[in-house]
């Protein structure tokens, strides 16, 4: 469980990234070290990801119901598109979240 003042920090630092707005180094450092061991943390910093990249989204489309379930990476770079041979989807699956090779 989060303490009042770490769960603010978060809140204020994910409210700048997903609005897009200058965040210092050691905030982000900080923040990446809650989020590996905080699933809180993570869902939230990954929430503020996606609002940065996807700004706005129209209620009801897909985008919108993606970012309300969190589902998907939120950073586009990490996306497969198109057809993949068996071994780049292995290695893809093999570099993603804990819980994608069984550990919790």
């Amino acid at each position: 469980m989060l303490s009042t003042d770490v769960r603010q920090k978060v809140e204020f630092i994910c409210q700048r990234i997903a609005k897009g707005e200058e965040v210092q180094f050691r905030d982000m450092e900080w923040i990446q070290k809650w989020a590996k061991s905080n699933h809180s943390v993570d869902a939230m910093l990954r929430k503020a990801r996606r609002a940065a990249v996807n700004g706005d989204v129209q209620d009801g489309s897909l985008d919108d119901f993606m970012q309300k379930m969190d589902l998907g990476d939120p950073d586009p770079a990490n996306h497969l598109v198109g057809p993949q041979d068996p071994l780049t989807l292995a290695e893809w699956f093999s570099e993603k979240r804990k819980w994608f090779r069984g550990e919790y």
